[in-house]
């Protein structure tokens, strides 16, 4: 059967593409889209394909506890929105609205007390996999200096010009990610560079004597972010309450 989702911020960039791809995805089902306007088709089903490829004219009446899980690419009033509903109905949220404040953090903290909560400011199962194999660099590679160990460390990100925050919230957990391997970055060693229609490329730079290690992930297109989007919500719906990231995704 498949997982029910409700999207916020179904009208935006991420959230078109998170729509279409579900169309033709058996394993999801978006039956209510949220816009910063208010509800999309609130009380029906979205659109699916049939057999044939032609997309369905059916609807089905549904409810917030007809959803399994909330998926949010929205803004921070959109995720303040998105916490009251899942906390409302007892529902799974996915949040990969990026830029939040530490007051919508705190909320979702205490949101995953009692509901599964995915906090995923990148969806991509790419760049899952860069962070583990920059926190396993840093583990074989040691501290960073200067005061540390021979090996320097930067991280260079690059977005759209229209991206408001910066650095962006994957290059923070690539920091994070490097941190608890051992290898402390400071701010001003993560650069941050909005340019053009450039959608995401993150490169994490490790300098030491006469050598140097690259690791780099580039995005081709938002697709990659939708499709990540919509497998962490199928896995997340039906989980115990708690927080959970795409690392517990990947497995």
């Amino acid at each position: 059967m498949a997982v029910k989702v409700a999207l916020y911020g179904a009208t935006g960039r991420m959230g078109t593409r998170i729509a279409a791809l579900a169309e033709v995805d058996d394993t999801v089902h978006i039956v209510r889209r949220m816009s910063r306007a208010g509800a999309i088709d609130a009380s029906v089903d979205a659109p699916r394909m049939d057999g044939a490829g032609r997309r369905s004219t059916g609807a089905t009446a549904t409810s917030g506890g007809d959803v399994d899980v909330i998926v949010d690419f929205s803004s921070e009033s959109g995720t303040r929105e998105a916490i009251a509903d899942a906390r409302g109905d007892g529902t799974a949220l996915l949040v990969g609205t990026t830029g939040l404040s530490a007051e919508i953090l705190q909320e979702l903290a205490l949101l995953a007390r009692t509901n599964a909560v995915l906090i995923a400011p990148n969806t991509s199962l790419g760049v899952a996999v860069t962070r583990k194999l920059a926190r396993l660099a840093a583990e074989l590679l040691g501290p960073a200096g200067p005061g540390g160990g021979a090996w320097s460390v930067d991280i260079v990100e690059s977005h759209h010009d229209r991206k408001k925050d910066a650095p962006s919230g994957t290059a923070i957990a690539i920091a994070r990610a490097l941190e608890s391997g051992g290898m402390a970055i400071p701010v001003d060693r993560i650069h941050a560079i909005r340019a053009g229609d450039t959608i995401g490329e993150h490169e994490i730079r490790f300098a030491g004597p006469s050598e140097r290690i690259h690791v780099m992930h580039q995005a081709v297109t938002r697709d990659l972010f939708a499709a990540g989007a919509l497998r962490a919500a199928a896995w997340l719906a039906g989980r115990p309450a708690g927080s959970y990231s795409m690392d517990d995704v990947l497995g």
